[in-house]
């Protein structure tokens, strides 16, 4: 009687698992698709550069106020500069301007053109960039506007996104030149610069200013409150300088139409592209490849809210393959979005579109921006276009029928547990009358 309990008990277990191994040897496991490694290596279109950032530090005469946790502001900056430095990256380049810090006297015209370099932007000895900032007394005047020209000239001229850092307690009290002014000129240059703002003082004047001169180029202001507030922020700006792109991209300019585009090879390539634009290019993509393209625009002056990028592709007629969704990356100044379409070689499903065998594919870039009141237009936005080829992912599929995806697997599942339920549900009510005749 014994053993004939212990038999019952075993014989679920054993029908089940005898049911998931045949269902497992009759439709196999789904296959997941690896990354595919082959096809044509990237197109050599670009030249590298590195992270470029340049920080301003206000060293006037009200940096003296201690009112940031019973500190001075200027040893809050010098500590969180500190902090800063020992955390640079080796590959980025890295420099300090400062304002206000050599002239004591009175002379205006002459404390307005307090501003100079003082660790010059490139491969950062880390201890003697630190000594030039701890030799730093507040002295002088507030040239702001001077000063973000100043530094502009101290990145020095390049295509890969460079930065400007301005840590200040104060207006500029020199204009002209107004700071928003020069702000909004550097962004009209289309030297793909941004300017990032922390301000010491919670004054609405300061914080104006501040959010000012970040919005003409796409940039961030933070009004700073605590020592670890400031190091936190300018560590975070840095390292988005070191993830902002390296590479020089090849001058590409879009069409109005597909028909006109130019014609690009695997590669990173750069474009402008005006308010509310849709801009074409053509990438040949053959049977058995796989288009990979991403598009990033930055926001290099203040636009409108609830605004958008979109990346389609489109067939030679026009006809829409796929288009991209936002890819968000938690920058304020770059909008992305990407897509991935596979030539199979085979006839699209719509009737109104031609093969989606190998031929050119059609990038659509559009934007929904527009520029805030006073914003100039021209250039239009700095485009970064980047495309890349290879082998098509192969479909998921089974090893025996070609079971895995789609609805087919779905009711395959769906009819195994409903036996395997049945099964379990015979057996339990077996058991239960071989218990009850012993």
């Amino acid at each position: 009687m014994i053993i004939n309990r212990r038999k019952a008990a075993r014989l679920p277990s054993l029908l089940a698992a005898l049911a998931i191994t045949g269902f497992s040897l009759f439709s196999g496991c789904p296959a997941l698709a690896d990354e595919p490694t082959g096809g044509p290596p990237p197109a050599t279109t670009a030249t590298t550069e590195a992270p470029k950032v340049d920080l301003i530090l206000d060293d006037s005469g009200s940096m003296r106020t201690q009112d940031i946790q019973g500190r001075s502001r200027i040893s809050v900056a010098q500590q969180s500069l500190d902090e800063v430095v020992d955390a640079l990256p080796d590959e980025t380049e890295f420099g300090i301007r400062v304002l206000g810090a050599t002239y004591p006297g009175n002379d205006k015209a002459q404390g307005c053109l307090d501003t100079q370099s003082l660790y010059p932007v490139g491969k950062t000895n880390k201890v003697e960039a630190k000594t030039a900032v701890a030799t730093l007394r507040p002295t002088g005047w507030t040239p702001i506007g001077l000063a973000l020209r100043g530094a502009a000239q101290d990145l020095g001229p390049g295509q890969a996104t460079r930065r400007i850092v301005l840590i200040t307690d104060g207006e500029d009290d020199c204009a002209p030149p107004d700071p928003c002014d020069v702000a909004r000129q550097l962004a009209a240059q289309g030297i793909h610069l941004v300017i990032d703002t922390l301000g010491l003082a919670h004054d609405d004047g300061v914080k104006n200013q501040l959010l000012c001169i970040a919005n003409a180029t796409g940039g961030t202001y933070t009004d700073v409150r605590t020592q670890e507030q400031l190091s936190k922020k300018l560590k975070e700006i840095v390292g988005q300088a070191d993830n902002t792109y390296r590479q020089t991209p090849a001058a590409a300019t879009g069409a109005a139409t597909c028909a006109s585009a130019p014609v690009l090879a695997p590669g990173v390539y750069s474009d402008r592209e005006k308010f509310s634009e849709h801009r074409y290019y053509r990438v040949p993509v053959q049977p058995g490849q796989e288009l990979r393209a991403s598009v990033s625009v930055s926001l290099d002056r203040a636009v409108a809210r609830d605004y958008g990028v979109l990346l389609q592709a489109t067939d030679a007629g026009g006809q829409e393959l796929v288009r991209g969704t936002d890819a968000g990356s938690g920058r304020t100044d770059v909008v992305s979005t990407g897509l991935r379409w596979a030539a199979t070689g085979s006839p699209s499903p719509s009737p109104t579109s031609t093969t989606t065998a190998g031929g050119d594919v059609c990038l659509v870039v559009s934007n929904s921006l527009a520029p805030q009141p006073g914003v100039a237009t021209d250039p239009g936005l700095p485009l970064e276009l980047t495309v890349g080829l290879t082998a098509a992912s192969p479909a998921p599929e089974g090893p025996v029928l070609g079971l895995g995806r789609g609805w087919t697997l779905l009711l395959v599942l769906t009819g195994a547990g409903l036996v395997c339920g049945l099964l379990f549900g015979w057996v339990a009510r077996w058991r239960i009358a071989v218990w009850r005749e012993n």
